[in-house]
């Protein structure tokens, strides 16, 4: 009784969140209808409201805002307005870091998370996936002897949160899985394994905080 019962919840969890978050992201987006004129709305001429077509109106507004600012005259618009958001105090600080972020994910050149790494953290002995962001730069490179990486650890299950940590070369070990897996991987809290289950290396088990013994015991199990 008990398993039939945790086998439903596992079919009907994920149905219900899916469509729970479409039927949000509908919703929010069909509020853009109400910058129509009343006239050009559907309840004006077909009596009814369709639902949807607030994410066409979206898709479409974004399309168009992303084709004029391809041109030089929309390029010159883009840089007036950010201008005008750059002489805003707290507007200014919002804007340039939800920005720096957009681009970061969005942009057709760059990629948010690079590669897919293990780490120990929080503590040696405790190993955890976290993804490559960058190197560091700056004043902080000056403070930093030897070769060090910029990585992002994500919480579990909402990998939006987590830790910007700056690690050495050294102790960072590169998975063989793409960046998706590692996502599906955290997500599931290690249920979904990107390679299958393997049995976990003896040396992994055993006191102590060799960096050395350990990380080639994780190398040699992948």
């Amino acid at each position: 009784m008990k398993r039939y019962f945790i086998t439903g919840l596992l079919i009907w969890v994920p149905l219900v969140i899916t469509v729970w978050v479409l039927n949000l992201l509908v919703t929010t987006m069909d509020q853009t209808l109400l910058l129509l004129p009343p006239a050009l709305r559907t309840e004006r001429w077909l009596g009814m409201h369709i639902p949807g077509l607030g994410v066409l109106l979206t898709l479409l507004i974004v399309f168009l805002t992303g084709l004029a600012a391809a041109n030089f005259i929309g390029q010159r618009l883009v840089a007036f307005w950010e201008g005008v958001l750059a002489r805003i105090p707290v507007v200014n600080s919002i804007y340039n870091g939800v920005k720096q972020v957009s681009d970061t994910l969005f942009s057709p050149s760059g990629q948010a998370f690079r590669k897919a790494l293990l780490v120990q953290w929080p503590r040696d002995g405790m190993w955890t996936i976290a993804f490559l962001t960058g190197t560091p730069g700056g004043d902080v490179i000056k403070h930093l002897p030897g070769d060090y990486l910029s990585i992002y650890v994500p919480t579990t299950p909402n990998p939006t949160g987590g830790y910007f940590v700056i690690v050495r070369r050294a102790d960072v070990i590169e998975l063989d899985m793409s960046v998706d897996e590692a996502l599906k991987y955290i997500i599931s809290m290690g249920v979904v394994s990107p390679n299958g289950s393997r049995k976990l290396d003896p040396r992994l088990l055993q006191p102590g905080n060799d960096k050395r013994r350990q990380a080639q015991a994780v190398k040699q199990q992948g």
